[in-house]
């Protein structure tokens, strides 16, 4: 079985989710008392959130790259980034990774084009929405990803930021996100990408009208069949 590295603390939150998912796959691919071999760096998410906030991304291009260096020295074989925002340092951390990086957009990409789905709507933060990292990945395999409008992409993003990677789980917001989700589906998305790994503490598929894509789960899929060479 090959050592899964993760960079996780982004937030902590969802990295114990990553965890909990991993060792709980092993298990049952492998029964007994099977685990994954993990490696986790935990970053610090507080500067990280200042460093996105003031837009410096050479920065944090930086810090996941030392991340991920270190992870590879101690032994990891694979890498993921335990976050679909940070995956804006996604090509600087694969070009100078000495191991291979599982980019979380190609499982769900894969995933919705099994699905035989073509148009998404994205929930994550406004960097993960506004930019063209994530989007543009997935229109390379041929699916349209639309976003909410200004005040759907505040909302979303100030719960992520005040709610969830906080650890708190609100029934009103949830109540607003299902209203985000209703007008992405009126727009026409056949589907919803859950595009920020805490999103899935918040919402589940009683929420939506259309599939949801939890990026974190399929993330997690993806790092398994590949520590196990499936």
């Amino acid at each position: 079985m090959k050592t899964i590295g993760l960079i996780g603390g982004l937030s902590w939150e969802s990295s114990a989710e990553y965890y909990r998912r991993l060792n709980r796959q092993v298990r049952e691919q492998l029964g007994g008392l099977h685990a994954a071999n993990i490696l986790m760096h935990s970053l610090d998410f507080a500067p990280v959130a200042a460093l996105q906030a003031r837009g410096d991304w050479p920065a944090l291009d930086r810090a996941m790259v030392e991340a991920a260096v270190k992870l590879a020295r101690g032994g990891a074989d694979i890498l993921l980034i335990c976050s679909n925002t940070m995956h804006r340092c996604a090509n600087a951390v694969a070009a100078a990774s000495p191991i291979p990086l599982i980019h979380i957009a190609d499982p769900v990409a894969t995933a919705i084009r099994a699905a035989g789905l073509r148009r998404v709507g994205l929930l994550g933060t406004a960097f993960t929405m506004e930019q063209d990292f994530l989007k543009e990945r997935l229109a390379q395999a041929g699916i349209e990803v639309i976003v909410p409008d200004d005040a759907g992409r505040e909302t979303i993003h100030r719960i992520i930021y005040h709610e969830l990677v906080r650890g708190v789980v609100n029934a009103k917001s949830r109540d607003r996100y299902r209203e985000v989700i209703a007008a992405l589906v009126d727009r026409g998305a056949q589907a919803i990408i859950l595009g920020c790994t805490e999103i899935m503490l918040l919402v589940g598929d009683d929420d939506s009208a259309v599939p949801l894509f939890d990026t974190l789960a399929l993330h997690v899929d993806a790092a398994v069949a590949a520590a196990l060479g499936r």
